[in-house]
């Protein structure tokens, strides 16, 4: 009899004692996966390398990813090109994202309106991003700054306040967006974050409750999908992103979309 050997644990990064990873989280757990969950801002180190880990996950928070003066800010600027150079499929949601693409050269900022993503609000997939979202999708929000795309990075999904949602980096992704969010945690944020409710962008309470009732089955069904391929299916992201810069492949599955850097 042969014993499979479990995987190893998947690194996942939190900003306030009192976050969790939600609905990703109980994904990759039921996936067979262990998670290795570090708050830098209560104290935690990070390992040096990516060699005891499958993965690694950056959760969102309250900071912004220009608060150099954070020292955990910084330090994840400065570790986050470890696990691109290990080739580790790395996550990061709201601020993961803007940190990723920071550390990729580009740019994270408010809206020059002032406007802010609260609630739920519609995304849709770019020309390249069909194979990460095959179509449009109601996601939950919780931001008022936004990346630009870097270089040599794939718009996946856009938006209409902040156009910029998701991208690919190698085995690298960013989201705008909260996927790993759940009935509590909306009860929890729009309960203790009740006055980011008034700002301009931002959807009521009852909103929140109510679209996330409507909407968190197609995301969570969209969330499995998505976990499954960023874990276990590289290659076949690789060779459908290469597929749009061949020039034998001419079909509108194939053509290049336009990127908005």
């Amino acid at each position: 009899m042969t014993f499979q050997r479990p995987p190893l644990p998947i690194l996942t990064l939190v900003h306030q004692a009192t976050s969790n990873p939600g609905l990703v989280g109980m994904i990759l757990v039921e996936m067979g996966y262990r998670l290795d969950i570090r708050c830098l801002a209560v104290g935690d180190m990070l390992p040096s390398t990516l060699d005891h880990h499958s993965a690694a996950i950056v959760f969102g928070g309250p900071m912004s990813a220009n608060d150099d003066h954070l020292p955990f800010i910084r330090q994840e600027l400065d570790w986050i090109p470890t696990v691109l150079a290990a080739q580790k499929p790395y996550l990061g949601i709201c601020l993961g994202a803007q940190l990723l693409a920071r550390t990729l050269g580009a740019k994270v900022a408010p809206h020059p309106e002032g406007l802010r993503e609260i609630g739920y609000y519609p995304i849709v997939p770019t020309s390249e991003g069909r194979f990460f979202l095959p179509q449009p999708m109601l996601v939950y929000q919780w931001h008022q700054e936004g990346f630009e795309v870097p270089h040599g990075a794939h718009l996946l999904a856009q938006g209409k306040t902040f156009h910029h949602q998701a991208f690919g980096y190698q085995r690298a992704f960013g989201l705008q967006f909260h996927p790993e969010i759940t009935t509590a945690m909306v009860n929890h944020w729009t309960t203790e974050g009740s006055d980011h409710l008034t700002y301009p962008g931002a959807q009521s309470r009852a909103h929140h409750i109510s679209h996330h009732r409507l909407y968190r089955r197609s995301v969570e069904g969209w969330l499995r999908r998505f976990l499954a391929q960023w874990l276990t299916l590289p290659i076949q992201a690789e060779r459908v992103w290469s597929e749009y810069h061949n020039p034998h492949h001419p079909s509108p599955a194939t053509q290049r979309g336009v990127f908005r850097a």
